[in-house]
């Protein structure tokens, strides 16, 4: 069996306040292989973000890992110095943030930005690095790439500035890229031709690909397999066609549910009734319970996980057309 480009371990980062320990990834566990692309869904706040920054060991303080394994080709991450981690970030591990504004630094020409990127990982010309630099805008379909090297990021809509976020990211053409929910600010049209793209660039260079989105439909036309977070945790995994056509967890069908295009015309949406639990607060046993319309006295429990071939979820009363 060939070894996974990315093995998390029962993950666990946690934020220490005054009112408590906010446990944002709580026991964490999955892998990703090498060309596959794993889409990471849950709502806002279920802890998606803080994963893919744990894995790169951008966790601001007081925040930190606190226990579990993150390794990557088998080296062990979350024992390495920093300066060992440096090395690593950015050139064998990328990452896509979601607002490339606030990555983009707006006083320095997208050249120079991209040139020291390369630069800071290889010893190489200037001329060298900028010729990377245009190849890498060439590759993500930025038109005369030559000259948008001298262009500032204001000069660049948002989906081109999109684009040169993920060129950025293939400077090194890394084994494994993290990618925070890089098309949620961008109109459908140029979010396609991104996912588009994305898949390409994957397949190409055989990277692995964490995908990080809230939004199921985007995970449906990329994604291999698909990791469900709530409340910190994963509570459903599997192929990502097998998932969103036979939701196991309640939590799944329930964000299935309040997709507007799944609804008829005419018929109000279904969204999850109640709030996320606080995370300070967080109940005893399953944690979806309140909210759920299955939920029984057994609820109180920690639920198992339950694994059926290459699928498992964490429920006492999965959904009928999984449990059978």
């Amino acid at each position: 069996m060939t070894q996974p480009v990315l093995e998390v371990t029962n993950l666990s980062t946690h934020f220490p306040t005054r009112r408590g320990v906010i446990k944002a990834v709580d026991e964490v566990s999955f892998t990703v292989g090498q060309r596959e692309i794993v889409g990471l869904v849950g709502e806002s706040g279920s802890g998606k973000s803080i994963t893919g920054f744990s894995v790169l060991g951008l966790v601001d303080p007081p925040g930190r890992v606190v226990s579990g394994s993150i390794r990557f080709q088998g080296e062990e991450l979350t024992q390495l110095p920093q300066k060992a981690m440096r090395a690593i970030r950015g050139k064998r591990i990328a990452m896509i943030f979601q607002d490339p504004m606030m990555t983009l630094n707006p006083v320095l020409s997208i050249g120079t930005q991209m040139v020291e990127a390369v630069l800071a990982h290889d010893r190489v010309s200037r001329t060298e690095a900028r010729n990377r630099a245009r190849d890498a805008l060439g590759m993500v379909g930025i038109p005369s790439p030559e000259e948008r090297l001298d262009a500032y990021p204001h000069q660049f809509s948002g989906g081109m500035r999109q684009r040169v976020a993920i060129a950025i990211a293939l400077l090194h053409r890394p084994d494994l890229i993290i990618a925070d929910e890089p098309t949620t600010a961008l109109d459908v049209t140029i979010q396609s031709q991104i996912l588009y793209e994305i898949k390409r660039l994957a397949q190409e260079f055989s990277m692995a690909l964490v995908w990080i989105s809230h939004d199921l439909g985007v995970v449906a036309a990329l994604a291999d397999r698909v990791l469900v977070m709530y409340a910190g945790r994963i509570v459903e995994a599997g192929p990502v066609e097998d998932v969103l056509s036979q939701p196991a967890h309640p939590y799944t069908l329930g964000l299935m549910q309040a997709i507007p295009s799944a609804v008829p015309r005419g018929e109000p949406l279904r969204p999850i009734p109640g709030m996320a639990p606080s995370p300070l607060a967080r109940p005893s046993g399953c944690s979806f319970r309140d909210r759920c319309q299955r939920a029984t006295e057994i609820c109180s429990a920690e639920p198992r996980l339950d694994i059926l071939a290459d699928r498992e979820w964490r429920c006492f009363h999965p959904n009928e057309g999984r449990a059978a």
